[in-house]
């Protein structure tokens, strides 16, 4: 019996079985059903997707079991185990003994599928879809449920699943190009075995780059040319039935004069022309490019007209993306939106979007789609970074590490997925792997738990036998980015159970890239925290040398603090963990072409996958502690030296009656006024954020102190508030504020929104400055603080805060 609701808001048919797996344990051979000798049994008419999919099935439980499925048009006799695999129409000729529950099945909607599963009056899987698309995403399910080993195949018994996606557009950006982290490595089959598994989980699009982009040409990892292989990956997407979008970035010089537009539009008729199937482009308005709307959108009529062509069908999606977007020019991009041209497909929400995405669907005309552009891959510097990270992970992961975050990804997606008409997410490579599962199937069903979908992922790609120590494993790497490092005992609880994980698996399992990838992260984290703990105590101990000063003489306090230090290298902690996270990082380099370093794997940046060239990031003030020491050292006289030093140790002192604050600290963020709940803006476009604006590769950044390389910002206009209270109403107090970070290049400060501080200045230049605060602001006893940009700039941000009390 099939149970379940229709909803009116999302024209879906939610029920109650489309999560029953979650209840099943399958490793328990009492409640499944064997189909090891079955046969598949299918209408003699399949169309296209429906043949493939009736060879995925084949060719996946193949690879697994070494059993290769017969395929036929009649049911046969006797008890023999039978799949049934066709369309909804074709099901009351041929679903043979589950015709009589095939007849009371009333398909949810488009894509959707009902996958059933019987124990009598024979072992049977039945896979019935409304299209081809839901018979794919039927296979697709059973194949998740599945418990393939070595010649056995088992399925639960039982099951009623019917179901079909809430939202319309499903699916991910796979760019080849040398910027991603391991893309540009693949082969054309490599590509074709990983759209087929993004297709298994319900994705229905793919969109690839165009030879020229943001990029490089090329990269010495490439085995295909760029043009080739994009030929190539667009006939195999069209093989799965899935929709092909392209990302065309404007990155020319000239669209304004008929020389360059000439160049232009001949580049396009050259990709168009050679490319069977395009359906849609996304075009965004900058990042990169950044033209006005008075002249994208008459350039995105020429290109429509290019488009249509050879791909008539084909529509061009927008996002106003402009890195310092001023209102006039959003208002103008809406404006040109809302006067829907002919070639228009939608409007995207994506990174760098000025707009909130509830305030967008509420500019954007009603019968206008717009779809998600999510930033799945990024953990700073990006969409949507990871809350309250580590200073430690900030500086050694970085930006584009391997980043599982399956509850963050589901709170992200549901935040906002009302508004939208579902997703193309945003990915530079493998690195968010377990992102792309878990946010499709957000997209098929909002209601999805995590857990399902990670047992399901860890089932059919990694073990059958350890799906949910696999599952709970990659949520445990998720917990451990949750508070301070040095406090997050979770750390060595994951490292533990991925260790005896490690120690159980058969040979094949460990050399899959995605178990290799939860293993490393799990490495690597308990290595970054033995380290930070350690650095952290080493710093302190020379802080404590530099004390002694005084009594042992300026020079011999900075020689012992500096041996203290350089222990850190001398004398380092947990090697055995980095060499591990060497060691796999070299398997992951040959197994699936993860670039974790520049040198050895051909990494092009550091922050661009190449996270294991900071695993040895320092994480202590030891950098900036030196240069200071170099500067000390060029004194002459001693007293100048004592005092250099004693302005070292009181850093961060305020003075009796002041305060002090790192606001790349969460203990820090308690001083902000305008918080949102996370869940409310996972975007942080309405309230602060901690960042990471750090130059990993410039010299001045690497000895700045670690305060500095964090910041509490906002993103564009959103104002900055800080919360003073408990001042003495009879004391006048200064601010000392530092200015870090690439964002806030132009800042204003204001005292209780009456009283300047100051107008706009060029922040970062010098760092640090100090400001009087009217005594007005100051006489109840509170003061609120307020930080603004210029109007277009890109946001606020500010690195240390002190208030500091006046002596009488």
């Amino acid at each position: 019996m099939l149970r379940g609701t229709w909803t009116e808001k999302s024209g879906g048919f939610c029920t109650a079985a489309s999560f029953l797996l979650l209840f099943f344990p399958v490793s328990v051979a009492a409640e499944m059903i064997d189909l090891s000798d079955c046969i598949i049994v299918t209408p003699g008419d399949l169309g296209k997707i429906e043949s493939k999919a009736v060879v995925i099935l084949q060719e996946e439980i193949q690879k697994r079991t070494g059993i290769l499925l017969r395929q036929t048009t009649q049911w046969p006799g006797g008890k023999k185990a039978v799949i049934f695999v066709g369309l909804e129409s074709q099901a009351e000729q041929y679903a043979g003994d589950l015709v009589s529950q095939a007849r009371h099945v009333h398909m949810p909607g488009s894509e959707g599928f009902w996958l059933a599963t019987r124990r009598s009056p024979r072992p049977t899987a039945i896979v019935c879809g409304i299209d081809g698309r839901g018979v794919l995403y039927g296979v697709g399910r059973l194949l998740r449920t599945m418990h393939l080993t070595d010649k056995s195949i088992l399925v639960p018994t039982g099951l009623s699943i019917l179901t079909a996606p809430k939202y319309p557009l499903r699916g991910h950006q796979l760019g080849y190009r040398p910027k991603t982290n391991a893309y540009d490595a693949w082969s054309v089959e490599q590509y074709d075995q990983y759209i087929r598994e993004l297709a298994l989980f319900g994705t229905n699009a793919i969109e690839l780059i165009p030879p020229r982009s943001d990029d490089d040409r090329t990269s010495p990892h490439m085995k295909v040319p760029p043009m080739e292989m994009l030929i190539r990956t667009t006939d195999v997407v069209d093989s799965y039935g899935l929709d092909v979008w392209l990302w065309y970035p404007n990155v020319g010089d000239e669209y304004e004069t008929e020389a360059g537009i000439k160049v232009e539009l001949a580049e396009r008729d050259e990709v168009f022309r050679n490319l069977k199937h395009i359906d849609a482009l996304l075009i965004p308005g900058g990042d990169p490019g950044h033209l006005h709307p008075d002249v994208f959108f008459p350039w995105m009529g020429k290109v429509a007209t290019v488009l249509s062509k050879y791909h008539p069908e084909a529509k061009i999606w927008v996002s106003p993306q402009a890195m310092e977007p001023t209102r006039e020019w959003l208002a103008s991009f809406y404006q040109y939106v809302n006067k829907k041209p002919g070639w228009l497909g939608g409007a995207v929400f994506a990174p760098w979007v000025k707009t909130p995405l509830p305030i967008m669907r509420a500019i954007v005309d009603e019968d206008i789609q717009i779809r998600r552009y999510p930033d799945i891959t990024h953990s700073v510097a990006c969409q949507y970074p990871v809350r309250n990270w580590d200073l430690a992970f900030a500086l050694t992961l970085h930006r584009e590490c391997f980043n599982p975050r399956p509850v963050a990804m589901k709170t992200i997606h549901n935040a906002l997925d009302e508004h939208a008409c579902g997703s193309l997410t945003y990915s530079e490579g493998i690195n968010d792997d377990v992102n792309k599962f878990i946010w499709g199937d957000q997209d098929w069903d909002p209601s999805t738990p995590v857990i399902e979908t990670l047992r399901d992922y860890g089932r059919l790609f990694i073990s059958p036998q350890f799906s949910d120590e696999i599952a709970q494993g990659f949520l445990a790497q998720e917990r451990n980015w949750e508070g301070p490092l040095a406090a997050n005992d979770q750390v060595e609880v994951t490292l533990a159970q991925w260790c005896e994980l490690e120690k159980k698996v058969s040979d094949e399992v460990r050399s899959n890239y995605r178990f290799q990838m939860g293993l490393m992260r799990a490495y690597y984290d308990a290595y970054i925290k033995r380290r930070l703990i350690y650095e952290t105590d080493l710093e302190l101990r020379a802080i404590d040398a530099l004390r002694s000063a005084a009594q042992t003489g300026s020079l011999a306090a900075i020689d012992k603090a500096g041996q203290i230090l350089q222990k850190a290298r001398t004398e380092s902690v947990a090697a055995g963990y980095k060499k591990k996270c060497e060691q796999l990082a070299d398997l992951l380099f040959e197994n699936i072409g993860s670039q974790l370093t520049v040198a050895r794997h051909g990494a092009q940046h550091r922050t661009r996958g190449g996270f294991m060239d900071g695993i040895d990031e320092p994480l202590n003030n030891a950098a900036w502690l030196f240069s200071q020491f170099r500067e000390i050292g060029g004194f002459d006289r001693e007293a100048e030296r004592i005092e250099a030093i004693n302005r070292v140790i009181n850093r961060t002192n305020p003075g009796p009656g002041g305060f002090y604050d790192n606001m790349g600290s969460p203990s820090s963020m308690k001083r902000i006024v305008n918080t949102l709940a996370w869940d409310a803006d996972p975007g942080t476009l309405e309230s602060p954020r901690i960042a990471f604006y750090y130059r990993v590769d410039d010299p001045e950044d690497h000895d700045m102190p670690l305060a500095w390389k964090s910041q509490v910002g906002t993103i564009y206009e959103t104002p900055l508030r800080l919360y003073y209270d408990n001042l003495d109403p009879e004391g006048t107090y200064l601010v000392r504020v530092a200015y870090t970070g690439k964002r806030g290049k132009m800042l204003r400060l204001v005292a209780d929104d009456v009283y300047a501080i100051h107008d706009l200045i060029r922040a970062g230049h010098p760092p640090i400055r100090d400001f009087e605060i009217p005594k007005p602001a100051t006489q109840d006893g509170r003061v609120e603080l307020t930080w603004t940009c210029g109007e277009g700039q890109r946001g606020a941000q500010v690195s240390e805060i002190w208030l500091i009390k006046k002596s009488k």
